[in-house]
């Protein structure tokens, strides 16, 4: 299973990004995919997951980000608006075939998660 990430990049405080994350080498429709995010000196955190059709989210996240998946072009996206200088991170994409949506973050606590993608930068300035 191979995830790239891409999307991130520097943006003003209540600007918008959307991150995309391709992935490769897996059944993408049997998969839980999830985007979670690490800032310097901080753990990394969950951010939102999707399976089938199935949505959760990260207290952060909620109202202001959406998750989506084309399942034609074996992508998921991460839809950020009203961005503010804390969501500066970088944003990692995952996928997990044995979890839920609502259990990704779990699933990446106890390290069962399948595969991660490499990272992409955002940077939200004030």
């Amino acid at each position: 299973v191979q995830l790239q990430a891409s999307g991130g990049g520097l943006v003003q405080a209540g600007g918008s990004l959307r991150l995309s994350c391709a992935a490769s080498g897996l059944t993408f429709n049997s998969y839980a995919l999830g985007w979670f995010r690490q800032a310097p000196g901080k753990e990394r955190e969950f951010v939102a997951a999707i399976k089938w059709s199935v949505v959760y989210y990260g207290d952060s996240a909620k109202g202001r980000f959406t998750i989506s998946r084309d399942n034609d072009k074996n992508t998921v996206y991460l839809q950020m608006n009203s961005l503010k200088p804390e969501d500066t991170a970088v944003y990692y994409c995952a996928a997990d075939r044995g979890t839920t949506a609502q259990n990704m973050a779990l699933s990446s606590r106890v390290g069962r998660i399948d595969a991660w993608g490499q990272g992409t930068l955002v940077t939200v300035s004030s």
